[in-house]
């Protein structure tokens, strides 16, 4: 396994400025940028696979970056938990993407996003005027879209930030597995390996989750109504995506609709959609059967 790089940048928000950290993989100086963005409650190792899968099927360089949204993982956390929605999460993007392109000219610009990360990339995508080195090219939305159903919405207020204490890597592991066997049959080692980097050992010896159990609070205080009114806005900034869009779907998803995904063939960018069975929300993109067509989407010419 290729070792990646472990980087962060520094961006600001309304009390000062928070760390975000970053993992990234293959060539350090590629013009070639793929992003890859997490869902709520989870973090940048989760595409280690699909990772180091494009850095080894690409015939050129090209640098993988995943970030740690804030509240997650490595980063940092905010002093409000107001800050953690999607306007803080798409500046801290653009403080990224500068950095990156400072360190190397960026010339070709992807972006994966699960759940979360994708309603960022929505954000980065569909605005003309949003600050990039250069035009997002192509566009991976992972089992999301502008409409997301409220009953899963109201599925997520019952479990975010409830963080809890365990005796061991696996306990946590099997406590995360309860309210996620919607991604799908994974066998206990993968799964095992997606859990490890979701928790922080304690000095006790005890295990909790890696993020603030501040990031529930904005998800707690979403009203049925709000979020109608977020997928007129979302609606409109889907509507003015260019980049060519590949939108994935697991077919028994309570969060991106059969409908949902229908309505975004047929305008904006006119996604193009590929749905897995057996999965619901969201696909992991640690299968072949998952990352293979990304790849070839990503990588192709």
């Amino acid at each position: 396994m290729t070792q990646p790089l472990f980087a962060t940048v520094d961006c600001p928000d309304a009390q000062g400025q928070h760390r975000m950290a970053y993992t990234a993989w293959g060539d350090s100086s590629a013009p070639h940028v793929i992003v890859c963005v997490h869902g709520l409650t989870r973090q940048g190792r989760d595409f280690d696979v699909l990772a180091q899968a494009l850095v080894a099927r690409a015939a050129h360089p090209v640098r993988v970056i995943c970030p740690d949204v804030v509240g997650r993982g490595r980063s940092d956390w905010l002093a409000q938990p107001e800050g953690y929605q999607v306007p803080q999460y798409a500046a801290d993007m653009a403080v990224l993407l500068a950095q990156l392109n400072a360190q190397a000219p960026v010339h070709t610009l992807d972006w994966v996003g699960t759940s979360m990360g994708g309603l960022i990339g929505m954000v980065v995508a569909g605005q003309p005027d949003f600050p990039m080195p250069c035009s997002l090219r192509r566009l991976v939305l992972n089992d999301v879209g502008p409409a997301v159903a409220w009953g899963a919405i109201e599925r997520m207020q019952t479990y975010v930030g409830q963080s809890g204490r365990f005796a061991s890597l696996q306990e946590a592991a099997d406590a995360m597995w309860a309210i996620s066997q919607s991604f799908g049959p994974h066998t206990p080692e993968v799964w095992l390996a997606l859990s490890a980097p979701m928790v922080k050992r304690q000095p006790d010896g005890s295990f909790i989750l890696h993020y603030d159990p501040a990031i529930g609070v904005p998800i707690r205080a979403m009203t049925e109504a709000a979020a109608q009114g977020a997928q007129a806005v979302l609606w409109a900034v889907y509507d003015q995506i260019t980049a060519q869009t590949l939108l994935l779907r697991g077919q028994e998803s309570d969060l991106l609709t059969h409908e949902t995904a229908l309505a975004m063939q047929s305008r904006g960018p006119k996604a193009t959609l590929l749905e897995f069975a057996g999965v619901g929300h969201a696909p992991t993109l640690n299968d072949v059967s998952q990352v293979g067509p990304v790849a070839e989407f990503l990588l192709q010419p």
